[in-house]
């Protein structure tokens, strides 16, 4: 029999060495993450394994499973001692070995396998340490599923038995872009930087932009789990800023900053100018509707409002459906309306065929940006973003919130708005005439200016995001009202960046 997790142990203890510990927290929407050895240990990770597979045969699928694991020091040690509880429940582990969340996706298809268990903290900082999860290919799981799995695990309720069992897929990486790249070329050479932060994309982004006919200037993409520079995380502005100065030193047309897992991709145009992921979807959104007139779109709350308001997606019959904040939330969305792209603020962009699988991955999201610039090639990258109607937005804010508390912070922030809409209370002198509160809540005011607070869903932050059409005054007058609001909850702690 083995032991119910705790919630806390100090290591370097007996007690730390011979019973799982596992913070409840660690349990987020629709994927886990913690602090490894202050959060979780070797043996709540093989805890974690064991209640995976008992829930894969609830669910009724075939106890069969892909593992890969990221770069970071501890990753693999922590993927083995989830394949140690995966195999002891009777699961069938496929050990594609290091690489990035896409390609444990892919290999899903690729190896006829319904389940996926990624080992990564995607852009956390190094100490955080997470599984991306799923068993429905090409969906993961979600508040359901992480609810039942969180129940197994600190409940000990596992179903151990026979029938477990390893293997390992000898470089899956070549067939993972074989794939990708199994594709027409681009008509003319297209100059990309392409930035990695050091993360696992690093080892795979010049192989891959090259063979579709890119010029790829590499950008920290040695593998260096410490992260030197800066943390692989293409919503950061140390990140972004670092490719914008090699854009603009070597006069590249684009650059592409891939993020710790690979499931993500930022941009940075010609001109050096840092384009949020939200206004590359709408100028993607412009390029693909084009091409398949009256198409669906998904976007998170997050992203800019353009969506809706564009004259261009107008004209082109796009139809935009605003959705939950979350990698696992938008694809399932996706999934459902048949949607040909689901848009996330993030830079998480889901693409159902012709072009993708209907599951996020950096590099697809990279050859649909190149494709675009190359049925475009009289316009430079800067041309397309300078082409949309101007807003100021604010960058992805996260002020600390603990994980026990930021969901009744924002309980408290939503019953504020729209007590002050009931009341016809105004907001800088504009009148409130939506609140969308299917993730948090977004305030619209009658100048369409806008702003989002919701609770993340992998760190202990509340997310903080504001937009204006009119000015950037006005955008920094919003932000400054919502943030009063916030400032009443004294749980709410300090920002990350603000504007």
């Amino acid at each position: 029999m083995f032991p119910k997790p705790v919630p806390q142990l100090t290591p370097n203890t007996y007690a730390f060495e011979s019973a799982p510990m596992v913070k409840p927290t660690g349990f987020r929407e629709y994927d886990a993450r913690w602090l490894f050895e202050k959060e979780i240990n070797l043996m709540g990770v093989q805890a974690l394994g064991m209640g995976l597979g008992t829930l894969l045969h609830e669910l009724g699928v075939k106890p069969e499973i892909v593992t890969a694991h990221d770069y970071r020091a501890y990753s693999a040690s922590i993927k083995m001692a989830l394949v140690t509880g995966l195999m002891a429940a009777g699961v069938k582990v496929h050990d594609i070995g290091l690489g990035i969340t896409p390609m444990a996706y892919f290999a899903q298809f690729e190896l006829d396998v319904p389940a996926v268990a990624m080992v990564t903290a995607s852009h956390n900082d190094n100490g955080w340490t997470g599984v991306k999860m799923g068993a429905n290919r090409p969906l993961t799981f979600g508040p359901d599923e992480m609810g039942r799995l969180k129940e197994i695990v600190l409940e000990a309720s596992f179903t151990l038995r026979d029938g477990g069992a390893y293997r390992f897929v000898e470089n899956f990486s070549d067939r993972y872009i074989a794939s990708l790249t199994s594709r027409e070329t681009l008509k003319k050479p297209i100059k990309v930087v392409a930035a990695c932060g050091n993360g696992t994309a690093g080892a795979f982004a010049e192989r891959i932009l090259t063979a579709i006919g890119a010029e790829v200037i590499p950008l920290d993409c040695e593998l260096d789990h410490s992260f030197p520079r800066y943390n692989p995380n293409p919503e950061d502005m140390e990140m972004l800023h670092a490719l914008r100065d090699k854009v603009l030193e070597t006069g590249a047309d684009v650059g592409l900053g891939f993020d710790g897992d690979g499931d993500r991709c930022g941009v940075v145009d010609n001109t050096g100018e840092e384009i949020f992921a939200d206004k590359v979807g709408v100028m993607l959104a412009r390029d693909i509707s084009a091409l398949n007139p009256g198409c669906q779109f998904v976007v998170d709350v997050k992203s800019t409002g353009l969506y809706n308001t564009d004259p261009v997606l107008q004209a082109n019959g796009a139809k935009t459906d605003y959705w939950k904040t979350g990698h696992s939330y938008i694809k399932r969305r996706v999934n459902e309306l048949d949607a040909i792209v689901g848009f996330e603020k993030s830079g998480h962009y889901f693409f159902n065929a012709p072009i993708g699988r209907g599951y996020d991955d950096g590099f697809v999201s990279a050859f649909a940006i190149l494709d675009m610039l190359d049925r475009n090639p009289d316009k430079s990258m800067a041309d397309l973003r300078e082409a949309l109607p101007k807003t100021w937005g604010s960058p992805t804010m996260s002020p600390h919130c603990d994980d026990e508390t930021k969901y009744g912070v924002v309980d408290t922030v939503v019953a504020r708005f729209e007590a002050m809409k009931q009341a016809g209370e105004t907001i800088d002198g504009h009148a409130i005439v939506d609140l969308i509160t299917v993730n948090g809540v977004r305030v619209v005011t009658d100048d369409g200016t806008w702003g989002l607070v919701r609770a993340s869903s992998n760190k202990p932050e509340l997310v903080v995001v504001v937009e204006s059409p009119v000015s950037e005054a006005r955008m920094r007058e919003m932000f400054h009202s919502v943030d009063v609001i916030l400032r009443e909850n004294g749980e709410v702690g300090a920002y990350n960046q603000t504007i």
